[in-house]
């Protein structure tokens, strides 16, 4: 189906909530970033039942594809794991400017997971936003760790977009949500107790510690996980994966927008971060241009007989 411009405006709508989840990360501190996933995972599988359990609409799936949504909900996990901990490690601008690196690897990952031609465009624009990047952290190098974080995490990203994007044929966008949110709460489990075993002496903090980041936690859990992720994943069916993801590459310039109205002179960077996310966003605006000439080109070429 070819996405209509309300479509547009749903799909930048929910990378703007996806742009404010790392304010919420550093909200929620100092509340470990494995536990925030298990507690955002867990109201959220308990959110999007009850809107199914309301609807009286049925989850049933063949059990070889549960599992495998299952598992892409574990792979969920460590992204989320990954993008807190980065916000933790460096700061809300850095953790979402290495996010913009899911589009390179989108065009690296999705002509070998959907097995199609890797189109020369999207390899082009993959590196543009590594300029950016680069462009960025040229004088931000002590946040190495936090970059590495998200970049790590930017990939889980492409990774879980493409395999949903084949789920989205064949089931309900909430469905599937579902699914991955439940294997997501195990596998965000499973974290805690890995980091809890490493490092029992850490001090992990496993609650909140104030009772406003209860609320938090709801508009994380709600509205961040529940509605965007939902509309998110439906939302697969108009648009291919790596027009989605590029179009999340605006994740760190909203995100940073609002990073900066709230934390003030904390979020504040140089001016080549700014002129780094101007070059990430210059790649998402002119790729749906490029690839319609390129389509329209195609298909106007002489055939042989």
């Amino acid at each position: 189906m070819k996405p209509s411009l309300t479509d547009y405006f749903q799909l930048h709508f929910i990378v703007l909530i996806w742009g404010f989840t790392a304010i919420l990360g550093k909200l929620l501190a100092p509340l470990d970033s494995s536990a925030l996933v298990l507690y955002r995972t867990g109201l959220a599988v308990l959110g999007m039942g009850a809107v199914l359990w309301f609807r009286n609409q049925s989850i049933g799936v063949p059990a070889r594809d549960r599992w495998r949504l299952l598992a892409t909900g574990g792979i969920i996990a460590l992204h989320w794991v990954l993008f807190f901990w980065a916000a933790r490690v460096a700061n809300v601008s850095v953790c979402l400017a290495g996010m913009a690196t899911s589009s390179l690897w989108a065009s690296v990952l999705e002509p070998i997971l959907l097995r199609r031609r890797m189109r020369a465009i999207e390899v082009i624009l993959g590196f543009v936003v590594m300029a950016g990047l680069y462009l960025i952290f040229r004088f931000e190098f002590d946040k190495g760790m936090g970059l590495a974080l998200a970049v790590s995490s930017a990939m889980l990203s492409a990774l879980f977009t493409i395999i949903n994007s084949r789920f989205t044929q064949r089931y309900d966008a909430l469905v599937i949500s579902l699914y991955e949110m439940m294997g997501a709460f195990v596998g965000s489990a499973v974290l805690v107790g890995v980091f809890w075993a490493l490092e029992p002496d850490s001090g992990l903090f496993l609650y909140p510690t104030r009772p406003a980041q209860w609320l938090w936690l709801l508009v994380l859990s709600l509205v961040c996980t529940v509605y965007a992720y939902w509309v998110g994943v439906r939302l697969l069916r108009k648009f291919s994966p790596y027009l989605a993801i590029l179009t999340v590459n605006l994740e760190p310039v909203y995100g940073i927008v609002l990073a900066v109205l709230i934390f003030g002179d904390d979020e504040r960077m140089t001016p080549g971060f700014y002129i780094g996310t101007l070059v990430i966003l210059a790649a998402v605006l002119i790729y749906p241009f490029l690839n319609d000439r390129l389509t329209k080109a195609q298909t106007h070429l002489p055939t042989s007989t």
